[in-house]
């Protein structure tokens, strides 16, 4: 069990920024889906992931260069090879492959189960705890997923590979953000994020062929959208993410990212004119009541039981970063 020493609560200003960072991400990552669906139509899911990654790994790198970050300690290393294999590259590459296999409803549904995974592992390899309000709200928050899942299927095939591919996806997404929790202890957000892109990158690089050869016939505006996803569904996003793990439990966050169908039933109503239905909007209604309810702190008789925010692997790098805080980076 990779568990640590727990650090002192953290303050109402750092509860604060790590609640602002997580919003970020969860705002950022439901328009990748928007900007996924156009790009996915002119490159491949290996060269719009490697794309995605160098883009993102071009603005990270400049923000380390301007910030003078040195390399991540040796420690962190095993944590930032392993996200960067298996979020940033694997995860990336089988989703936007699944996506190309299933409708939106059955990836969304399928993926859907990364944050349950998250818990799971998080408990049994970093000794998350698991109080009941995070796990009522996975629940609620999941119910939801099935009905936004459920809702928008239908429209364009599934196949067994599709979901197969989802599955996948995410089970790679919960082993990443497992393995990233502990390098935050010893590594600040920015860092690890970066090489972490970084790592994604190279292990894409099999793609470049595709990625030029793509690139040459691409309309602009599914460039563009590449280059969208690599700026900040990626670089700014996963840099928050990061910040707001240093600062919480990986099953806690995990459980966050169920407001993103909610928030991608939103975006498609406003930018593709799709119009949901009851049953979509009821499902988006539980996905954010149930991330409500996961977040949510316990009175200040049973406070203790349940801290909210406190890394239990942070360590006295993570009180390092309390007092030069790290930009935000999922």
């Amino acid at each position: 069990m990779m568990n640590t020493s727990r650090p002192a609560p953290p303050t109402g200003r750092t509860r604060l920024l790590a609640t602002g960072a997580a919003t970020v991400t969860v705002g950022l990552w439901a328009s990748a889906f928007v900007s996924i669906r156009s790009a996915g139509e002119a490159y491949s899911p290996g060269a719009l992931a490697l794309g995605r990654l160098l883009a993102g790994a071009l603005a990270l790198g400049a923000v380390c260069l301007i910030r003078r970050e040195g390399w991540p300690p040796r420690a962190a290393w095993p944590g930032i090879a392993i996200s960067g294999l298996l979020w940033f590259g694997f995860y990336m590459v089988v989703l936007n492959w699944g996506e190309q296999q299933v409708d939106a409803g059955t990836a969304a549904l399928v993926v859907n189960i990364g944050p349950i995974l998250i818990a799971l592992l998080g408990s049994r390899l970093l000794g998350d705890p698991m109080p009941p309000r995070l796990l009522a709200g996975m629940a609620v928050s999941f119910a939801g997923a099935v009905a936004v899942g459920l809702s928008m299927s239908g429209e364009g095939g599934s196949s067994v590979l599709g979901v197969v591919l989802c599955l996948l996806a995410a089970v790679g997404y919960a082993g990443g953000v497992v393995a990233q929790k502990p390098a935050l202890g010893r590594a600040g957000a920015l860092q690890v994020t970066t090489f972490g892109c970084l790592v994604g990158a190279v292990t894409c690089l099999p793609f470049a062929g595709q990625l030029v050869t793509e690139a040459a016939k691409a309309p602009a505006s599914a460039t563009l959208n590449m280059v969208y996803l690599g700026l900040f569904p990626t670089a700014l996003a996963f840099t928050t993410w990061a910040y707001a793990l240093a600062r919480t439990t990986a099953s806690r966050m995990g459980a966050t990212t169920y407001a993103v169908p909610a928030l991608v039933v939103l975006m498609s109503w406003l930018f593709l004119g799709e119009v949901p239905g009851p049953l979509t909007l009821a499902g988006g209604a539980l996905c954010l009541a149930g991330v409500a309810v996961s977040r949510s702190r316990p009175r200040a008789g049973t406070a203790a039981a349940a801290p909210e925010l406190v890394p239990p692997d942070a360590g006295t790098a993570a009180a390092a970063q309390e007092r030069s805080p790290e930009p935000e980076q999922a």
